[in-house]
């Protein structure tokens, strides 16, 4: 009886960890989520990241013409998938996993190690891909495979509880999902030393078909089951299964598809892309029902949403031509692909701007009410939507879709400058957002010196 006891207090020690370590939690703000430092870490990391990915394509835009596949390339491209879209996909699990659970993560400190080893990666592997550097981006795989092992160890037993709905379930698919892309990126990186095997652009699109569908765009089609009902105020009447058909189809068919295109089953892949298309079909239905369901008025968190939907459905199109067009002519079809690509990515992109836009002053205003600031220097009751400026968030909205717009552009036909004018429109986009939601809220804190609730110094 007594090491069944002495078990049980250590596992009731690290369910209250994050309790004790934001010891100014306000009311109403569930026991199991983290301290904001965490999440917000994350999501700060991903504007700056947002911005390298704009200043990595410019640098990259001549070499993107001639081959999509070119180093310089390939280290924008991870730039923007590691470092921006990556990163700030784990931050919201971060911030989403406990909340939807009710379960908290194991471990703050491992919070930590996990966010510094997992952003060292996701820099230092495009900047050594850039600069050739092989012992940095071998370092940047061993970094990955470190830093994704930690994030497991500290998700999956939160993820574990039971009973908690399809989004929990998206959400444990797309950590394998994740899990998959690391282990396929770290083979890559090993290969591009070792030189095992030929790496063919088959296999190559494998891998991205693994980390754009079966990771982040999973990860937010679980998500979004939970945030459309709150951020629409949206209540669906009745059994809701397009949510699930959207979670089971879009991981079950990102898998079918990966493997059609790694081992060059033809058939493999057709099945996978009609089943990944079944999956986004009732994603697109169960959007469609929320909005239809919504109790608030349409304002930019509902334009940002229903752009991305039409950056998927763009990227869908473009993917089409691209099989159809790469056996008669090569280089038109690979053009094809690469926009293909960078619009899909644009989708998770505008989804996670436009929802960030929701979160961060979420967040925010919980730091600011534990720690007794209810209102600003004019005696005005702190809302939500006081914490960033409206006009720069219009100015983030219209920076992220005319970069992702002039990517796909120039990508797709090939030309220099609409690729250059993109990486400059998304680095305006990641700045402005960084700025727009943190000066505010450091403002506050600073004048009542807190900025310690934060983990400013």
């Amino acid at each position: 009886m007594i090491p069944i006891q002495r078990n049980k207090s250590k596992r009731e020690h690290a369910t209250s960890e994050p309790s004790a370590i934001w010891s100014n939690r306000p009311a109403g703000v569930p026991g199991a989520v983290p301290p904001p430092s965490i999440p917000l870490s994350f999501l700060a990391a991903s504007s700056l990241g947002l911005v390298a990915t704009g200043v990595s394509l410019i640098w990259a835009r001549h070499a993107g013409i001639p081959d999509p596949t070119a180093d310089l390339v390939v280290a924008a491209t991870h730039f923007g998938v590691l470092a921006t879209l990556s990163v700030g996909i784990l931050g919201s699990m971060h911030q989403f996993v406990p909340v939807i659970t009710g379960r908290p993560l194991r471990s703050i400190r491992i919070s930590w190690i996990a966010f510094t080893t997992w952003l060292a990666a996701s820099w230092m592997l495009p900047i050594g891909v850039a600069t050739e550097q092989l012992d940095v981006v071998i370092t940047s795989g061993i970094l990955a495979g470190i830093g994704m092992g930690l994030l497991c160890v500290n998700l999956i037993p939160a993820l574990s509880v039971k009973g908690k709905g399809v989004s929990v379930t998206g959400l444990r698919l797309s950590l394998a999902g994740a899990v998959v892309t690391t282990l396929l990126g770290i083979t890559f990186v090993f290969n591009r030393q070792d030189h095992w095997f030929q790496m063919p652009g088959h296999v190559d699109l494998a891998m991205a078909v693994t980390g754009l569908f079966g990771w982040l765009g999973l990860t937010y089609i679980a998500v979004s089951q939970k945030l459309w009902p709150m951020f629409f105020l949206a209540h669906v009447p009745g059994r809701h299964i397009a949510g699930s058909v959207a979670v089971y189809g879009f991981s079950a068919g990102a898998s079918i598809l990966a493997v059609g295109l790694g081992f060059s089953v033809t058939a493999l892949s057709w099945i996978g892309a009609t089943v990944l298309a079944t999956g986004l079909g009732a994603h697109l239905t169960s959007l469609v029902t929320h909005i239809r369901h919504r109790r608030r008025k349409a304002d930019l968190h509902l334009v940002f949403v229903v752009t991305s939907t039409a950056w998927v459905m763009c990227g869908v199109a473009l993917a089409i031509g691209a099989m159809s067009l790469i056996g008669n002519d090569y280089n038109r079809g690979t053009a094809l692909a690469a926009g293909a690509v960078v619009a899909t990515a644009g989708w998770i992109l505008t989804a996670l701007v436009g929802h960030v836009y929701k979160v961060v002053p979420f967040i925010s205003w919980s730091t600011l009410r534990s720690h007794g600031i209810a209102t600003d220097s004019r005696g005005k009751q702190i809302m939500f939507s006081d914490l960033y400026n409206h006009h720069l968030a219009a100015m983030t909205y219209l920076c992220t879709t005319a970069g992702i717009a002039t990517l796909v552009g120039g990508f797709s036909l090939s030309s220099s400058w609409a690729i250059a004018t993109g990486g400059v429109f998304l680095a305006a986009a990641g700045m402005v957002t960084a700025i727009n939601l943190s000066v505010r809220t450091t403002r506050l804190l600073r004048s009542q010196g807190r900025l310690d609730a934060i983990g400013v110094t």
